[in-house]
This record gives structure tokens, C-alpha cells and sequence, in this order.
């Protein structure tokens, strides 16, 4: 019973996964995603409440591992810059690192970026440009308590650089590059918003 369950599963996310990539959320419908599975539709209800349910389940793993990436990277650029090192900052590598993991698990990451309109991620990129913003202020912080001089600079300006940067890195994925391409084009976008960065705070 539990090898059925296991394998049922699997054919509800495989189904569900080609579903909400043709049709979006808004138009996936969970008798088509049944019928591709090989079961009931009150069969697929004892798996998952709901499209959002299930939506959620295709995207929120990758989704948080590239959250856990960036803190990750965040928590070493943290150390450094309380060391008085800002080089791992300066010369970002961002970009890349997020490119990289973003084509490891790209089917979630075209349900996300392409398909997620009508769910809770639909406005995914502005909350991780509010992240983003709000490390970079800190880290900003930090370095003027070490007499590092910084330029001054508008919020909302950065709040419009941040957020060109983070979208940015996933329009690899609306214009449907290849994994080798999108990697060249993360390299040149970091060097592009490292140089940027550096003219805007002045470092």
C-alpha cells in the first residue's frame, strides 16, 4: 500500500507538473491532472487539498533552497565584512550562484517565474528583493561602523537597483536559455552589478 501511494505520488507530480507548465495555475485543471495520473479526481483530493497545495509542493522545495543559497552566502559575506574584508561582496558571484541552482531544479523554476500568476509566489521576486535590500542596508551599517566610507544614497534607489538585479537573474528562465548560456550571461551580469554597486555606494 505504501509502494502505491509512493508511485501514485510521483505520477501526480509528473501530471501536475506538465499541467501547470501548459496551462498556468489559474488554468491547470485537477480532473486533467487525475485523468494524466491514471486516477480519480477524488482519488488526487486525498493527496493534495487543492491546486495551491499541490502548486506549492512542485515549487516550495526549490524555492527554499535557494532562499537557504543565498543565506548561506549571506551569513559568509557577513563574516568577512566583520572582518574587514568586503572582496567576496565587492566581486559578487551572485548571480552565478543562483543561475547554477536555478537550472539544477528549472522545472520548478519555469512554474515559478512563468506559471505562478494567481498563487501566493506570484510576487516572489519583489519579497526577495525586499530580502536583498535589506541584507545590503545592514551590510552597509556594518561597514560605516568600521569608518568605511560610503556614499550617500536614496533607499528608493536602491530599492529599484536590488530589484532590477534580482529580476534580472531570472529572466534566463522567462527567455528560456540553455543551462551553458545562462551561466554566461550570470557571469556578466555580476561583473555588470558589482561595478554598479561600487559607483552607487562609492566603496
Amino acid at each position: 500500500m505504501v509502494r502505491d501511494k509512493v508511485m501514485h505520488h510521483g505520477s501526480i507530480m509528473e501530471a501536475a507538473t506538465k499541467e501547470f507548465l501548459t496551462y498556468g495555475f489559474t488554468d491547470a485543471s485537477m480532473r486533467r491532472i487525475a485523468s494524466a495520473a491514471k486516477m480519480s479526481a477524488s482519488g488526487l483530493y486525498k493527496h493534495f487539498a487543492g491546486k495551491e497545495e499541490m502548486f506549492s509542493a512542485l515549487i516550495e522545495p526549490a524555492y527554499q533552497g535557494l532562499l537557504a543559497l543565498f543565506r548561506g552566502k549571506e551569513r559568509a559575506q557577513r563574516k568577512n565584512i566583520a572582518d574587514g574584508d568586503i572582496s567576496m561582496w565587492k566581486n559578487g558571484g551572485d548571480a552565478k550562484l543562483a543561475v547554477a541552482y536555478i537550472y539544477d531544479h528549472l522545472d520548478a523554476f519555469r512554474l515559478l517565474v512563468c506559471k505562478s500568476q494567481g498563487t501566493k509566489y506570484e510576487n516572489f521576486i519583489h519579497d526577495l528583493a525586499v530580502l536583498e535590500e535589506g541584507v545590503t542596508l545592514s551590510f552597509m551599517d556594518t561597514l560605516k561602523k568600521q569608518g568605511i566610507k560610503i556614499n550617500d544614497f536614496r533607499t528608493s534607489e536602491l530599492h529599484l537597483l536590488t530589484t532590477a538585479n534580482v529580476n534580472a537573474i531570472f529572466q534566463t528562465v522567462e527567455h528560456d536559455f540553455s543551462k551553458e548560456d545562462a551561466l554566461h550571461y550570470a557571469e556578466t551580469l555580476d561583473m555588470f552589478f558589482s561595478k554598479a554597486l561600487q559607483v552607487f555606494f562609492g566603496y
